[in-house]
């Protein structure tokens, strides 16, 4: 399973002279970091211009939250779902401006959010504390764009692992999530580190390879639970398709096995000290079970994801609504979240890897990330967004790159095949910058001008648009607005929205009426909830919603749908209807 060193790196495609060398390459290697830099730099000046753009996310202040109480209390029970490292960098800089955690919060109750929304609006420091917050994730996002930009660079050479990092860095889902206080950038960059060093050490299991692998594979951890199912499953792929595409000799696998276990101790023993560490060395009864364990929050999180993947989650895809997910659910959400050019690259590079006479080398590593991720995803009962497999982006950006290289060496002297790439390229940027500063809802042309009849939720509506219709109804001079809040937040100090109408189901209000994506879509205006069981319930299945029969109305920002209901035409208000009900937001 030994890749080529550095020195010794091979072209993308077996027919390719590998000592073909031209000025312009070989100024691109030689200011190759430079380069890289600069990529880097852009994108992050991207996405720090996002930071006060949007209000927060409907999870943003839970881990806020929960991040200060672990670096203020020295403890970590607010909501233990999810484990501390993220969380304690979003938290980080908000705590050195003074923000302090108070009073006694309820264990996963709306109390989190609650607290999160207070501690973001504390001394009307509402965007300063809130940019903090989601700056604290950015290193992540480095980190991933380090990963993709080694990894590439050592399979195929300074081209394509320049290519990798471009088209890794102007994804919109990947922008969306390194600029927003939650975990989903932090487990993308630590499954990628972590199966970059798998592979690394399985090539030369070294004592200093096997700690630099389990450090990586504990901090993947302390991002995210899903790392649990994520790594075993990339590398389960990643061997499998070694042993379908390369010289693979079975009596080799035993005496392979014994000269892994020494370095594998170091591992072990690095990981575990990695994640105790990531628990402050905490120890105590686990719940449930209360058996006294090192990092029992550990565990106690674990259970809690874990029943959470059981019971399911309320997910809307393509108008049907289901508790257990769809098995096409990412599939389906990669096709419409991902730009075109992008896919179309990637494709191409997943053709190549078909044929033996066009495989690119090594190419089974990056293939086998893609497959885990994907194949966890078939699987999972939590179906809320593309950022649940944003690691898969990692892989794909290789094989594009590979893809894009090889056209560009292939069919290079025609006039075509110097455009195609050219066209791609400038497909996929443009895409990316016109979407600024909407990467959270981007979507590519496959979904039209009404995403929200494919998917909603932190795909397309988390939240983050309340201050932009604030300043809109402020525009508008509008007094009141028929509105269900279903983001905890200070709405009237913080975005001087207007005070706000009932919202009924049937029969919008006279005047103005703002409906969120997936109020409307996911719990369809509050007609669908989660009884105490945990059970999909809806009071009214064969009714039309107001929202349904009426034409599109105003966008406010991308997700929020205003209307203005002339008071002489509206329909008649509906019967007392059950929208009182306080209306969680489904996203974890």
């Amino acid at each position: 399973m030994k890749a080529k060193k550095s020195s010794e790196k091979k072209n993308v495609s077996s027919d390719v002279p590998a000592n073909r060398s031209t000025s312009p390459r070989r100024l691109v290697e030689r200011y190759s970091l430079l380069i890289a830099a600069a990529l880097v730099l852009v994108a992050s000046v991207r996405i720090a211009l996002t930071y006060t753009v949007f209000n927060h996310t409907s999870d943003e202040p839970n881990h806020i939250a929960c991040g200060l109480e672990f670096l203020q209390r020295g403890t970590y029970t607010f909501e233990t779902q999810h484990p501390p490292l993220a969380r304690v960098a979003a938290a980080l800089g908000p705590f050195l401006i003074g923000a302090r955690v108070e009073g006694k919060i309820e264990h996963d109750s709306l109390d989190v959010p609650k607290e999160g929304s207070r501690l973001l609006s504390r001394n009307h420091q509402y965007d300063l504390t809130l940019a903090l917050a989601r700056l604290g994730i950015m290193p992540f996002f480095w980190i991933g764009c380090w990963v993709v930009f080694w990894w590439a660079r050592r399979l195929y050479g300074v081209e394509v692992g320049l290519m990798a990092l471009f088209l890794f860095s102007f994804l919109p889902p990947v922008l969306a999530h390194a600029g927003l206080a939650t975990t989903d950038m932090a487990l993308a960059a630590f499954i990628g580190a972590a199966f970059v060093t798998a592979v690394l050490w399985i090539e030369e299991p070294t004592s200093k390879r096997g700690v630099l692998f389990g450090a990586c594979c504990a901090l993947a951890l302390l991002s995210k639970f899903s790392s649990l199912p994520f790594l075993p499953a990339c590398l389960g792929c990643a061997l499998l398709l070694y042993a379908l595409q390369e010289s693979f000799d079975r009596r080799a696998v035993l005496p392979t096995i014994r000269r892994l276990l020494p370095s594998f101790a170091w591992a072990v023993l690095t990981g575990a000290v990695v994640v105790w560490a990531g628990f402050r060395f905490s120890y105590g009864p686990v719940s449930p079970g209360g058996i006294s364990v090192p990092a029992p929050e550990l565990f106690t999180g674990i259970h809690a994801a874990v029943e959470h993947n059981r019971l399911g989650h309320l997910t809307y895809l393509l108008g049907r609504h289901n508790m257990k997910g769809f098995w096409y659910y990412y599939p389906v959400v990669l096709g419409v979240k991902t730009p075109l050019a992008f896919l179309l690259l990637f494709g191409w590079g997943v053709s190549l890897s078909v044929r033996k006479d066009t495989r690119p080398q090594h190419v089974w590593q990056p293939l086998g990330l893609v497959a885990g991720v994907i194949a966890v995803g078939l699987y999972s009962r939590i179906n809320i967004g593309v950022r649940h497999i944003l690691p898969i982006y990692m892989g794909m950006s290789v094989i594009a790159a590979v893809a894009a290289v090889q056209l560009v060496e292939r069919f290079g002297k025609s006039s075509w095949g110097k455009a195609l790439p050219a066209v791609l390229l400038l497909w996929l940027a443009g895409s990316s910058l016109l979407a600024h500063p909407d990467y959270l809802p981007y979507f590519n042309e496959l979904a039209g001008g009404q995403p929200e009849k494919i998917v909603v939720d932190s795909d397309l509506d988390w939240g983050q648009d309340i201050k932009r219709l604030a300043r809109r109804l402020h525009e508008l001079g509008a007094s009141e607005v028929s509105f269900f809040p279903t983001l905890v937040a200070s709405y009237r100090s913080e975005f001087q929205m207007p005070p706000f109408l009932r919202q009924d189901a049937f029969a919008p209000a006279p005047g103005w009426n703002a409906v969120s994506a997936t109020y409307w879509k996911l719990v369809r205006l509050g007609c669908i909830y989660l009884t105490p069981d945990g059970r999909m319930h809806n009071d009214y299945p064969d009714r039309t919603l107001w929202p349904d029969t009426l034409p599109p109305g105003e966008r406010v920002g991308k997700s929020i749908i205003l209307w203005n209901i002339i008071p002489e035409t509206a329909p008649p208000t509906a019967p007392e209807s059950q929208l009182g009900r306080e209306t969680r937001s489904p996203s974890k």
